[in-house]
C-alpha cells in the first residue's frame, strides 16, 4: 500500500485441472510470481478443486487433498500479500465452499458461501452446506495456529478492511457484502463460479460496480474461466474491480479475444485484471454519505483479524481520468451530455415560468463559450415551452478588448437562434466613468480625449503595461448595469470561474439566475461542441464551432494595434484542464496537496505539463479558491448539474477567511 492510500489488488482466473488439487496448486502458486507487486490477490471459486467436480465432491480423497495442497500454498505466500483462494472445507461433518486467505505462510481465516444456488443450472444444495450463522475458531493438525472460521471475519491493515463473500451471496437481495461495509469493511472481494449465457456478463458487470457503489467502496470479482469442464456449461474467467460504482478495471472473457487454455501460452492465468483503488477516495465517501452510518450496527457483530502488508510508492496502476467533468466516448455519451443539458434547460423553465410574461429574458452574449452555453440553453428552453424567440433578448456590448470575431459570433449567434438582439457599445460610457473617477487607464490621461482616441493610443501599449483592474472592472460593471436595466438577467459564469474567483464582484458575478453555475470550463466548451454536432446544422453549427475554438478571454484588455486579442485568461490563470482536475480532487474527493499532485503527474492532459508547471497552477489554484470565497458566499440560484457544485445554499458551506496556509503546504 503506498503512502498516499491506493491499495493495488489483483483478481485472477487461474488454470483449472478439474479435481487435481496439486496442479492447481503449482498453478496457483504460479501465478502469485506473477503478481508480486499486488497487496492483494483474488482467485476464483473453489479454484483449488475446481468448480465443476460435481459428485467428485462427496470424495474424501478430493477433499483431503485440497487441504493438503491449502497448507502447502500458504506456506509459500509472502509476507506483504494478501492471497485468497477457494476450496472445499469439511467442518462438523458438513462440506462448506470456502474462500481460504493466506498471508506470510499462513492460513489467517476461512470464510464460507452463505447462499448456495439449488436452481436452474446450479446444485450446489446437493454437496455444500450453507456457513450462515458459522462463528468459530478451528485447530487443525497440519499448523500449530488456531484459524478462524466463519461469515463473521474481516481482515484488517491499517485503513484497509476487507470483506469477502463468495458467488452467490452477490445476487440475493441484500448480499453479506452490504452487513460487511456497514461494519467498516472497504474492500469487498467475490471468489465465483459464474457462467456464461447470453447477456450475463453485462448484467454481472453492472451488478459489481453498483455494488460498489451502493457500499461505497472497492468491489472486487474473480471468476472460474474456461479450463473448467464445459460437459454443461461454460465459464469465462471474468475478473473485475470496481470502485464506488466506476469500473476501474476488467479482464478479456471468451468471445472478447481470450485464448482457451495452456496451449494458447496463457501460463497459469487465464484472465486477470488489476488496479490500485483509492483508499483515501473510498474514505471522503463514507464521511460525505451520511446514511451509510444510520443503520447503527449491522446484522451480529464481527471479528476483526489483523494482517500486515509492505509500504512504499511505485508508478500508479490505474487509469487518471484528465478530464473528470468530460462525458467519455462510449455508448452513453450521448445520453450523458443530453442530460446535462436537459438538466438546465428544465432548471430555467422552472425559474422563468414564476416571472411575469412580458419579462424580458436577458442574456449578455459576448461571443465566448460560457454566454454561448447559456443562450442554447435559453434557446432550447424557449421550445420546450412552445414560447417565441422573443422573449428573449440577447444584448451584445463591445468594449475595448472586443474582437471583431467574437463580436460577429455573438451577432450572428443571436440571429441564427431567432432571438431579439441590441448591441450597446460600452467604451463612451466607461470612458465617461473613467474621467468621473479621475482615473487614467494603464497610466494613460483621459483628458482632452475622447474613448477613439484613447483607444488608438491603448492599442499601442507594450504588453508589459497592460494591467489596470480599474480598467477591467468598470468595463465588467457597465455590462451588468446594463443587463440589469433590461430585464431578467441569466447569468453565464461557469463552476472554474466561480472556483477561480475568476469574476468581478456585483458584476459578472451577478444575474438573476444562473444556468451554467456548476459546469467546469472544460465541459461547456465539450457541450458546445456536442451540441454544435448533434442539433444543429449550416451557418448556426458553423458559428458554434468557431465560438468553441476561440482562445477564452475576458476581452476586458485593449486590443493590439493589428486588432488581436491579447488578453488569455489561461496565460493568467492556468489551463483550465489543469484547474477542473484540480477542482474535481480537492472537493468531490477531499485529496490533499501531494496526493492531487500525484494523481495530476500520473494523468495524460491535452498537452504535456512539467512537475514543476503542475506544482506552479496547483498552489495557484488553492490561493485563489480560498481567497474567492467571499465571492461565492454570495451567487444567485442556479442548478447542481454534477457531483460537485460550489452552491453556498447546498454542497460548498465554506468560511470566507478561512486559512490556505496547510493545504498550501501539503
Amino acid at each position: 500500500m503506498t503512502p498516499t492510500g491506493f491499495l493495488r489488488v489483483t483478481t485472477a482466473s487461474a488454470i483449472t485441472s478439474v479435481g487435481n488439487p496439486h496442479a492447481n496448486r503449482i498453478c496457483l502458486q504460479r501465478g502469485l510470481e506473477r503478481f508480486t507487486d499486488s497487496d492483494i490477490v483474488l482467485f476464483g471459486e473453489l479454484c483449488l478443486s475446481g468448480y465443476t467436480c460435481g459428485e467428485l465432491f462427496r470424495q474424501s480423497h478430493l477433499l483431503d487433498r485440497c487441504r493438503h495442497e491449502l497448507f502447502e500454498l500458504a506456506a509459500t505466500t509472502a509476507p506483504n500479500q494478501f492471497v485468497v483462494v477457494g476450496l472445499p472445507w469439511v467442518h462438523d461433518s458438513k462440506l462448506l465452499n470456502c474462500a481460504a486467505v493466506l498471508t506470510d505462510g499462513r492460513v489467517i481465516g476461512l470464510v464460507p458461501k452463505q447462499h448456495l444456488p439449488t436452481y436452474q443450472e446450479f446444485y450446489e444444495g446437493r454437496w455444500f452446506h450453507s456457513g450462515q450463522g458459522l462463528s468459530e475458531t478451528i485447530r487443525c493438525a497440519e499448523v500449530a495456529y488456531p484459524i478462524p472460521l466463519g461469515c463473521d471475519l474481516l481482515f484488517q491493515h491499517e485503513r484497509a478492511v476487507i470483506g469477502i463473500e463468495i458467488c452467490e451471496d452477490l445476487w440475493v437481495p441484500i448480499a453479506p457484502s452490504a452487513y460487511q461495509s456497514i461494519a467498516g469493511a472497504n474492500v469487498l472481494l467475490n471468489l465465483s463460479a459464474s457462467n456464461e449465457t447470453v447477456g450475463k456478463a453485462v448484467y454481472r458487470k453492472g451488478l459489481v460496480a453498483t455494488q460498489s457503489g451502493k457500499c461505497n467502496a472497492a468491489y472486487c470479482y474473480a471468476s472460474a474461466g474456461p479450463s473448467e469442464s464445459t460437459t454443461d456449461l461454460v465459464f469465462s474467467g471474468h475478473c473485475l474491480i470496481a470502485e464506488t460504482g466506476s469500473l476501474l478495471a476488467e479482464s478479456k472473457r471468451i468471445g472478447t479475444g481470450l485464448p482457451i487454455g495452456p496451449i494458447a501460452g496463457l501460463g497459469p492465468i487465464a484472465a486477470f485484471a488489476t488496479a490500485d483503488i483509492d483508499l483515501d477516495r473510498i474514505e471522503q465517501d463514507r464521511r460525505a454519505t451520511g446514511t451509510m452510518h444510520q443503520r447503527l450496527s449491522p446484522e451480529g457483530t464481527f471479528r476483526r483479524i489483523p494482517f500486515a502488508l509492505e509500504r512504499g510508492s511505485r508508478p500508479l496502476q490505474r487509469w487518471i481520468d484528465p478530464h473528470p467533468f468530460v462525458p467519455k466516448e462510449n455508448a452513453a455519451l450521448q445520453e450523458r451530455c443530453d442530460e446535462i443539458f436537459e438538466i438546465q434547460i428544465a432548471a430555467l423553465a422552472k425559474r422563468v415560468q414564476q416571472l411575469p410574461s412580458d419579462l424580458p429574458l436577458v442574456i449578455g452574449v459576448s461571443g465566448g463559450l460560457d454566454s454561448t452555453l447559456a443562450t442554447l440553453v435559453a434557446a432550447k428552453m424557449l421550445d420546450a415551452m412552445g414560447w417565441s424567440g422573443e422573449r428573449i433578448l440577447g444584448i451584445t456590448m463591445p468594449g475595448f478588448g472586443t474582437s471583431d470575431q467574437t463580436r460577429r459570433n455573438a451577432l450572428d449567434l443571436i440571429r441564427l437562434l431567432g432571438l431579439r438582439s441590441e448591441l450597446m457599445d460600452i467604451r463612451a460610457s466607461c470612458f465617461q466613468i473613467f474621467q468621473n473617477l479621475n482615473h487614467a487607464p494603464f497610466g494613460v490621461s483621459c483628458e482632452g480625449k475622447t474613448w477613439e482616441s484613447l483607444q488608438l493610443e491603448l492599442e499601442h501599449l507594450p504588453s508589459n503595461k497592460r494591467h489596470d483592474l480599474v480598467f477591467e472592472n468598470v468595463q465588467a460593471r457597465m455590462r451588468t448595469l446594463l443587463l440589469m436595466s433590461r430585464g431578467f438577467v441569466i447569468g453565464t459564469g461557469d463552476l472554474s470561474e466561480s472556483a477561480l474567483g475568476w469574476s468581478t464582484y456585483n458584476a459578472d458575478h451577478m444575474s438573476m439566475y444562473n444556468v451554467n453555475c456548476s459546469v467546469p470550463k472544460t465541459l461547456v466548451r465539450f457541450l458546445v461542441r456536442h451540441v454544435a454536432h448533434t442539433k444543429y446544422d449550416g451557418e448556426i453549427r458553423r458559428v458554434l464551432l468557431d465560438i468553441a475554438e476561440t482562445p477564452i478571454s475576458p476581452e476586458l484588455l485593449p486590443l493590439t494595434k493589428d486588432k488581436t486579442i491579447e488578453q488569455s485568461t489561461e496565460a493568467t490563470v492556468g489551463p483550465y484542464e489543469l484547474h477542473d482536475f484540480f477542482l474535481y480532487h480537492f472537493v468531490r474527493t477531499g485529496a490533499p496537496l501531494q496526493k492531487i499532485r500525484e494523481l495530476a503527474r500520473a494523468a495524460s492532459f491535452d498537452k504535456p505539463y512539467t512537475e514543476s508547471e503542475i506544482d506552479h497552477w496547483l498552489d495557484l489554484f488553492l490561493k485563489r479558491f480560498f481567497a474567492a470565497q467571499f465571492k461565492r458566499t454570495c451567487v444567485p440560484d442556479g442548478p447542481k448539474v454534477g457531483t460537485v457544485s460550489l452552491s453556498p445554499r447546498g454542497d460548498w458551506r465554506m468560511p470566507t477567511d478561512a486559512d490556505p496556509t496547510i493545504w498550501r503546504e501539503g
